[in-house]
């Protein structure tokens, strides 16, 4: 995701050659009453360790870069990007990269009394205000918040974040809703062929990636990597496809002057026309009011 993912590889490059322990560092973005935005890069891989933290607050990460396994007392998830890490106050969890180093996230945390509020005016009631799950995948309806806080991130914009976190929460419960369903876990030796192939995607979103030629690539039956893809991620393949291009493209719009059509088939799409249709379904604009509203903020 330009400079989001390439910040991330510079500091895992530094990382192997200074030899040095994997680490979490976390920039404030912005605060506000009951709440704060923190980047959050982390250089941890295969073979650290993971250990045991605790949310201070409600926690609401969107994932922009990298992947890592998340558990905490609702359950255990691949986080990849585009998705949310949801934490509950006091809540204790662990983070583990057994599939691959480092990733990056754009960290909300919320007060409980800030928090429960934002739930209140949304009609929840109290036992609606706690997250009973640990994700939200990769969905349309996430996809504008999070490419807003990727550009926030990397300085190519400065959003509103008041606005944002409360945006964030609003959809984050009501997505969050909507996704309780228990799926039991694939195999771990399944999940770690997807967590890589989810990575591969998001390295070079502009390549061909067919369901075929991604099964082949996990060692997978077409019919056996799409069941197991869509456990893991809680998208289809075709789906986490589509909104890495679109979310590649969508900060392509905002950090240069390239044509449209050149940032278009730069991210892998055939033709313009299919871009803008993609483009407006998931943002509800075209990409060339996109960028003009990206750049009026």
């Amino acid at each position: 995701m330009g400079k989001i993912a390439a910040e991330l590889e510079e500091a895992l490059a530094r990382r192997t050659l200074e030899g040095a322990r994997g680490q979490t560092s976390a920039r404030p973005l912005a605060s506000g009453e009951g709440w704060m935005v923190r980047d959050v890069l982390c250089t941890f891989g295969p073979r650290d360790r993971p250990f045991e933290e605790q949310h201070a607050g409600v926690c609401i990460a969107m994932i922009v870069a990298g992947s890592f396994c998340y558990r905490a007392a609702a359950g255990r998830e691949l986080l990849t990007p585009g998705s949310l890490l949801l934490g509950n106050a006091g809540e204790c969890f662990e983070c583990g990269h057994r599939h691959g180093a480092g990733d990056r996230c754009v960290s909300v945390s919320y007060t409980d009394a800030y928090f429960g509020q934002l739930a209140a005016d949304l009609g929840m009631r109290r036992d609606e205000r706690v997250f009973r799950k640990v994700r939200v995948p990769p969905l349309r309806a996430l996809a504008p918040l999070v490419v807003r806080a990727c550009a926030g991130a990397s300085g190519s914009i400065q959003p509103p974040w008041d606005e944002l976190v409360v945006e964030l929460a609003a959809r984050t419960l009501s997505v969050a809703s909507e996704h309780r369903g228990s799926v039991p876990p694939p195999a771990a030796a399944a999940s770690s062929r997807v967590a890589r192939i989810a990575r591969m995607i998001d390295d070079a979103p502009h390549e061909v990636h067919t369901l075929d030629t991604l099964a082949r690539a996990a060692s997978m039956s077409a019919f056996h990597f799409l069941r197991t893809f869509q456990r893991v991620t809680g998208v289809t393949p075709h789906q986490y496809v589509l909104r890495a291009r679109i979310r590649a493209a969508a900060l392509r719009l905002v950090d240069d002057t390239a044509k449209i059509v050149d940032v278009a088939l730069d991210c892998g799409f055939n033709d313009v026309s299919n871009f803008n249709h993609a483009f407006r379904t998931e943002f509800g604009v075209s990409p060339r009011a996109y960028r003009a509203g990206a750049r009026n903020v």
